[in-house]
């Protein structure tokens, strides 16, 4: 098997450009296989001689590798945090993040070509965060980091971390799992699954082989208005739009029901779904969906505590007070079940969920104190 990597960052030269390794076949959880993975990252900083300063940062759902500026000075999504003189200080770490198997920022994903050259599509395999977390510890070998400072994220990516910290315990010295508990709950699949079935149902669809004619776009978008209701919390919508009508239309004033107009929160959940359909693939949302759905650190392991007595990490844990996907109460959970005396942090935020990345300032002094000092 030959696993190769673009060069090997040595300087900050090219900090928040995205690079590519192989990493070989992957045998899959679910009983699939992968014969050649790609894994797309993006680097911040230098490693440093003895490489112990690696920072492992895993993005979100339909997040990208892009955390932080750098020579290209693009915005990231955790500028609050990774930076130069950040809480995550990239003139002391060298920060990765790597596109998640399934992705479409580059990894290997359902749009990707297969072996006969055409795409993926129908025939990409169920993933798990389990495979996605072995592929990334092949790219850890491939840049030489035996194990990371600390490995964090928030929503998925706190999950992709935590499974990090279960599955390679001996390479994982620091975690933080942020806005996500210890496994998916049936809720939450619900959720999940109402989105991938939107997605399934758009008729331009075609059982995920849509790449040579249209894509399932409105599937798609409303597959992102059903997140994103999760996403943000009741107040704020009601804070920010109440019952208003979008401006020149009239949501009470129709001759039939398919011609009334919309009231402002309509408008702002079409807006979220256009965005993301200019920036993300359909097959890769519903892979990644699923492979949320998988979390379950005791899946296989025992019960809960037994499962996380498997770690030797120092953990943070942290959740939104008004997060309504991943309950506050399920961080509490994970916190209680961890080695040690685990505190819970709390990000205080009247938006909800996605606290965990407008307000990831609030944690950065007790993160720098906990991991980064």
């Amino acid at each position: 098997m030959t696993i190769t990597a673009t060069a090997i960052p040595t300087s900050g030269k090219e900090d928040g450009t995205v690079r590519y390794a192989r990493i070989g076949s992957l045998e899959l959880e679910a009983g699939g296989y992968l014969p050649d993975v790609v894994l797309a990252y993006e680097t911040w900083g230098s490693l440093n001689p003895d490489r112990s300063n690696a920072v492992l940062v895993q993005h979100a759902l339909t997040g990208s590798t892009h955390v932080a500026r750098g020579s290209t000075g693009e915005e990231g999504w955790w500028e609050q945090l990774v930076g130069p003189g950040a809480t995550i200080d990239t003139n002391r770490f060298f920060v990765v993040s790597i596109n998640i198997v399934g992705g479409c920022y580059g990894s290997t994903g359902p749009s990707s070509q297969a072996p006969d050259g055409k795409p993926w599509g129908s025939r990409f395999p169920l993933i798990t965060l389990r495979d996605t977390t072995e592929a990334e510890a092949r790219l850890a070998d491939v840049l030489g980091i035996d194990a990371w400072h600390a490995v964090l994220g928030g929503s998925m990516g706190g999950a992709r971390a935590l499974e990090w910290a279960i599955t390679f315990p001996e390479r994982v010295k620091r975690c933080a799992v942020i806005s996500v508990g210890a496994y998916s709950t049936a809720e939450q699949i619900a959720f999940a699954q109402s989105q991938t079935l939107a997605i399934r149902q758009d008729p331009n669809f075609n059982n995920g082989d849509y790449y040579d004619g249209p894509a399932p776009e409105n599937g798609l978008a409303l597959a992102r208005r059903i997140a994103h209701i999760t996403y943000r919390s009741a107040l704020e919508l009601d804070l920010r739009f109440g019952r208003q009508a979008q401006p020149k239309e009239a949501p009470l004033v129709a001759p039939v029901l398919g011609e009334r107009g919309r009231y402002q929160v309509e408008s702002y959940l079409d807006h979220q779904g256009k965005k993301l359909v200019q920036r993300f693939d359909a097959n890769s949302y519903v892979a990644i969906t699923e492979a949320l759905m998988s979390h379950d650190v005791t899946r296989g392991r025992g019960g809960l505590q037994q499962s996380l007595s498997r770690a030797t990490a120092e953990f943070f844990v942290a959740a939104v007070d008004t997060d309504r996907l991943y309950f506050p109460a399920q961080s509490r959970e994970l916190a209680a079940a961890l080695p040690g005396d685990v505190a819970v942090h709390v990000i205080e935020a009247p938006i909800g969920h996605d606290g965990f990345l407008t307000e990831i300032g609030q944690l950065s002094a007790q993160l720098g104190e906990a991991f980064f000092s």
